[in-house]
Order: C-alpha cells, then sequence, then structure tokens
C-alpha cells in the first residue's frame, strides 16, 4: 500500500506541472468543440464552379432550343397550311378562317386584313408579320395609293410679296405655325417692311431651313416705303428705335453729331469709331442727312 501511494507522491513541481498538463489538454478539448476547422474558401470555390457549369449548361441548352425552333423565311400568308400555321403558332380555327376564307376565291394583300379574317392575336401578329410577302403587284399598288394620297393633300401655294402674306399663306409653309408666322409678321412691322430677303433670317427662333422653305414662295417683290429720320434732328429715342442701332451706337451718333456741328453725308457715320461697317446699309435704310 505504501508502495503504490509512493507513485503518486510528488512533489509541489510535479504537481504543477500535472496540472497544466491538464489545462491544456482541456483548453484542446474546447477549442476542437466549439471551433469550425472546415475549409471555407475550399467549399466556397467548389460552389462557384458547379455555378459556373451549371449556367454554361443552361446557355448551351438555350442555344440548342433556338436552333431546335423552325427558322422563318419570307412566305406569302395567302399560302399558310395547317402545318406551317401550326408551326406559326396559330390555333386551329384561326387557320381554318384564312382557308375557307381562300376557297372562296380571295387573297389576303395587307397585314391588317391577315389578322382581320384570322383573328389572331397582336402579339402573335407583330412576331409573324415582318415575314409576310406579298407579291410585286400589290406592294406597288399601295405605294402609288399612298403617293396619290400625299399628292391630293399638298397645299398650292402660289407666290406673294412677302411684305403682302398674311399669317394665312405662312402657316401653309411647312414648319411654320401661328406663333411663329405672327413673330414673322412682327418683325416686318418693326422694319417698316422687309427690304432684302436675308432679313427673314434675322426673326428670333426662326430656322434657317424654314426661312429657305418661305423664301421659295415668298420674297421681296416690292421695296417697302420706310419713313427715314433726319439723323441731324432725330432724338436719342427715336436712333434707338431703329433695329440695327443700340444704346451705346445710338451714343456715338450723336455725339459725332455734336463734334461736327452737323453731318453733312449719311457716309460721314462710318468715320465713327466702332460704327458696324456690316449693318451699314440696313442702318441708312432709316436714317438720312440734311
Amino acid at each position: 500500500m505504501n508502495n503504490f501511494r509512493s507513485n503518486f507522491d510528488l512533489n509541489k513541481r510535479q504537481r504543477n506541472g500535472v496540472f497544466f498538463l491538464l489545462f491544456i489538454i482541456l483548453t484542446l478539448q474546447i477549442v476542437f468543440w466549439f471551433v469550425d476547422f472546415s475549409s471555407k474558401d475550399v467549399a466556397d470555390v467548389s460552389e462557384f464552379k458547379r455555378l459556373a457549369f451549371q449556367n454554361e449548361m443552361d446557355s448551351l441548352v438555350k442555344i440548342q432550343l433556338e436552333e431546335s425552333k423552325p427558322k422563318l423565311y419570307p412566305f406569302n400568308p395567302n399560302y399558310i397550311t395547317d402545318f406551317k400555321g401550326y408551326q406559326l403558332g396559330m390555333s386551329i380555327d384561326e387557320i381554318d378562317r384564312l382557308l375557307n376564307y381562300r376557297q372562296s376565291g380571295k387573297f389576303v394583300n395587307s397585314v391588317n386584313e391577315f389578322q382581320l379574317i384570322t383573328k389572331i392575336s397582336d402579339s402573335l401578329l407583330n412576331a409573324i408579320s415582318p415575314f409576310f410577302k406579298f407579291p410585286e403587284w400589290v406592294t406597288s399598288k399601295k405605294k402609288n395609293t399612298k403617293l396619290k394620297a400625299v399628292e391630293s393633300t399638298k397645299i398650292v401655294i402660289n407666290e406673294k410679296d412677302i411684305n403682302r402674306v398674311n399669317a394665312e399663306d405662312l402657316i401653309k409653309i411647312r414648319g411654320i405655325g401661328d406663333k411663329l408666322a405672327k413673330r414673322i409678321l412682327d418683325y416686318r412691322k418693326k422694319l417698316q417692311g422687309y427690304s432684302y430677303n436675308s432679313q427673314l433670317y434675322e426673326v428670333w427662333n426662326l430656322d434657317k431651313k424654314v426661312a429657305d422653305e418661305v423664301l421659295k414662295y415668298f420674297k421681296v417683290l416690292e421695296l417697302p416705303r420706310i419713313k427715314k429720320l433726319n439723323v441731324n434732328t432725330a432724338s436719342f429715342k427715336e436712333i434707338l428705335s431703329i433695329v440695327y442701332v443700340d444704346y451705346e451706337l445710338t451714343k456715338k451718333i450723336l455725339d459725332y453729331k455734336t463734334e461736327v456741328a452737323e453731318i453733312q453725308s449719311i457716309n460721314e457715320l462710318k468715320k465713327i469709331d466702332g460704327f458696324p461697317l456690316d449693318k451699314f446699309e440696313r442702318i441708312t435704310l432709316y436714317l438720312m442727312a440734311e
């Protein structure tokens, strides 16, 4: 008995070692119990590969299904058979309506007529109608009918002096409505009449192409009577009312007149520093020197 106990008679250092070993064993057991050592990366990679493979298979199946579908080529809908109608997705009643119509000796000559006779849905009609091919005489007849309809709706526009047209004349031009017609007439009034065809391009927000179209029919055939101002007696407000003269230019003209006492010739305006020479002809439509 004493010998048995002597086997467990440990000193303090040995007992500490035994307790430390037990602590390590217990800690490892707890770690193995609560910590998941499975590889998530491996699982994720395998899942990714599986999804990629599945997507590839799905795409191949779709391609195979598309290839297995009957391909549509242009065809005359008047000669649809039972089998052809089945391939197109038509019901038995729809096919029978077409066949009965054809047995009466009549032909379908348009997409709308095909739907009216067969009563197929809009979705099916939109899917198959792009492949309809009617005889050339049918399509040419439709084109001629459309051309005649367009020609019959054309408005005859007689050439007029642009200074004599009214709003009704202007709105006959393509691209001109009530507002734009009024703007053209208001600018004509402000100018006291168009003196140059090119003045039409000065109308605010009038597209050049539309102005070109107007000038095909309406031009300056007779010059307007413009009341000219005497540059030596006109007031600041009167000169400023001229379309082509702004505040700064009005001030320069009057300053020059004060400097020379009297402007002898209207051409003297060209001597004014900063005078817009490109507008000289326009401005002198409204000014004279006396």
